[in-house]
């Protein structure tokens, strides 16, 4: 359940478009098309936990939060993030979270 977040990230969202048109013109099966799409979600889920070292800092104004079955969801206007190299002021972002131990 939990690692279904990704798939709405603009590579996710890619990734479903390509294997849409590749069931849509024949050249893969719909069953492989969700093989694909499931193993994203696995390496996705392994490679942030993995390969991502970096710390940031968020701050915005809260526009909207939202908590249902251990998922909380946030929605900042104004976003600032910071990190060691530097900062990125974005107008509206979607933070959504859960339980680490609901993605295992």
């Amino acid at each position: 359940m939990a690692l279904e977040f990704y798939r709405n990230s603009t590579i996710g969202m890619c990734l479903k478009e390509t294997l849409d048109e590749m069931v849509s013109n024949g050249t893969l099966e719909p069953q492989d098309a969700l093989e694909v799409v499931k193993q994203f979600d696995e390496s996705m889920a392994e490679a942030l936990k993995t390969q991502v070292k970096s710390k940031v800092t968020i701050k915005g104004h809260l526009n909207w939060y939202n908590h249902n079955a251990d998922v909380w969801t946030f929605v900042l206007q104004d976003a600032v993030f910071k990190n060691e190299e530097g900062q990125e002021n974005v107008g509206k972002v979607k933070i959504v979270a859960c339980d680490s131990k609901l993605v295992g």
